[in-house]
């Protein structure tokens, strides 16, 4: 990995002890691990107004704006709200609509890890949500998603991870999207081979191989 590539993390919630947050500082941890700077855009701290197309831009949608558009790659988090992604996130994604006037435009050739952490199993509901505003952007979705399900029993009461596989998953998606945006800096495009797909580090197959975790998300 080339060390002057740039992975973003965009997340968190506006509560504080968010496990949004923390799952994407851990992923963040596996980006850097694989040799890339890394950067987090913590929602609750950036603390953005509500889009308006008849507003000025703030100092604070001009750093979510920069950022992004400055980024090799980046990591969403979000948590479950009501079966979709958190309002905070949301918003900001609708800042985003001040990169159409960037080269390229949007987020082209950006791959985009997913996360999401739910109380319950609904987890997925998240992922796809930003799915959607992924291709909307013209990004690149990893196809490999975290979706963190009955998050009360992988965080503990301040928000921290005491889940070492979770842990472990988060490292490998940050690992995958630093990966992605290597190759898309050195051939324009990428590609998602079986020789790629993370793996469990503490299960096993039957041949005594490592599991591959499912590439529509880890419940």
């Amino acid at each position: 990995m080339a060390e002057d590539l740039t992975v973003v993390g965009l997340g968190g919630s506006t509560r504080a002890g968010s496990t949004s947050l923390t799952a994407l500082r851990t992923a963040l941890e596996g980006a850097g691990a694989a040799r890339v700077r890394t950067t987090m855009l913590d929602l609750r701290e950036l603390d953005l107004p509500m889009y308006s197309p008849e507003h000025g831009v703030p100092t604070s949608v001009t750093r979510l704006i920069d950022a992004t558009a400055s980024a090799d790659g980046m990591i969403w988090s979000s948590p479950t709200y009501q079966g979709s992604i958190s309002g905070a996130l949301k918003n900001a994604l609708d800042w985003m609509i001040l990169l159409g006037d960037r080269e390229p435009a949007y987020l082209t050739n950006k791959p985009i890890g997913l996360v999401a952490t739910a109380g319950g199993v609904q987890g997925l509901q998240s992922i796809n949500a930003m799915e959607f505003s992924v291709r909307a952007l013209r990004g690149w979705a990893v196809p490999l998603v975290l979706a963190v399900a009955q998050s009360r029993t992988v965080f503990d009461s301040e928000g921290r991870l005491v889940d070492d596989a979770v842990a472990a998953q988060l490292q490998a998606l940050g690992a995958e999207v630093a990966r992605a945006a290597f190759q898309f800096r050195n051939e324009g495009t990428c590609d998602y081979a079986d020789n790629r797909q993370f793996t469990r580090p503490s299960h096993t197959d039957a041949g005594g191989q490592p599991s591959p975790i499912q590439s529509q998300g880890v419940m």
